[in-house]
């Protein structure tokens, strides 16, 4: 046997932090699995979830979470492990423990409500990719032809940020997303509430998700119809200079993303555009 495989532990000592419900307390509780090379954090929430029962043998409801590709595409098991904000489907637990011997760390992101134990509410990570209209519009599902060509280096420019899963970890580790959580109030429709909800969340800083996906379809034949609208959206309150340029985002991001790159680019085109609409006044 090498030395690699003698410092492998017999168990896994996990600690989650739970919350039964929105708005309830958060609590911790502590899971012990057997050690089983190669696993990834989602195959260790598995093993709790057959094993329901906590480290003193106590039967408890299994721990929740979100996940739907498995393969770092979807973007929906976001949480903080050993409290680093990262996607828990590409976590190997072999290097978590190179770091941390003694237990694994897991808890929901911090800027979201928590739905309940690591499943939060992404609502408003979604709402600001409708501010800044996130698509390429069209006006018809039939066949239009070919498409505006495009140089590859705008190609190779545009690439990277169509990577982006809308994960959430940019918005996690930013200093400038600061946590929203609104009660519905009685006599409240849901409509309501879904409509003060948005005002809340179109006042504050949009992320940084947004604003490069803002400059990817400003970037694109088609999309770029909508850029005006776009960078009317990153001036408005909450928008590009929101940002602090703390450069969390891009360390956190799974794919690399060049999301700082993006932000310079639009700090320099909202810049243009205001002046352009002065003059044209």
């Amino acid at each position: 046997m090498d030395s690699a495989n003698k410092k492998r532990p017999e168990f896994i000592n996990v600690r989650v932090k739970r919350q039964d419900a929105p708005g309830k307390q958060p609590y911790w509780q502590l899971f012990k699995i057997e050690y089983e090379p190669e696993l990834n954090v989602i195959s260790v929430l598995q093993r709790i979830a057959a094993l329901a029962e906590n480290v003193d043998g106590k039967k408890v409801a299994p721990v929740s979470w979100d996940c739907g590709c498995l393969e770092e595409v979807c973007g929906s098991c976001t949480m903080q492990i050993n409290g680093r904000v990262r996607q828990s489907c590409s976590a190997l637990v072999d290097r978590l423990l190179e770091d941390n011997a003694d237990e694994l760390v897991l808890e929901p992101m911090s800027k979201f409500p928590v739905v309940r134990d690591l499943i939060v509410d992404r609502k408003r990570l979604f709402r600001g990719l409708e501010r800044v209209k996130a698509w390429v519009p069209v006006d018809s599902y039939y066949n239009m032809g070919s498409g505006e060509r495009q140089l590859r280096a705008t190609q190779e420019q545009n690439y990277p940020l169509s990577q982006c899963m809308s994960c959430g970890c940019c918005l996690d580790a930013c200093p400038q997303y600061t946590k929203i959580e609104l009660t519905q109030e009685s006599g409240e429709t849901d409509e309501q509430f879904a409509a003060r909800q948005d005002r809340e969340f179109d006042q504050a800083f949009v992320g940084a998700h947004a604003l490069s996906q803002a400059m990817l379809f400003n970037n694109h034949p088609t999309g770029k119809a909508l850029a005006g609208e776009r960078l009317d959206a990153l001036t408005s309150p909450g928008g590009v200079q929101g940002c602090g340029n703390a450069q969390n985002c891009v360390a956190v991001c799974p794919k690399e993303i060049p999301l700082t790159t993006s932000i310079a680019r639009a700090g320099r085109a909202t810049t243009i555009h205001t002046i352009k609409k002065w003059f044209d006044r």
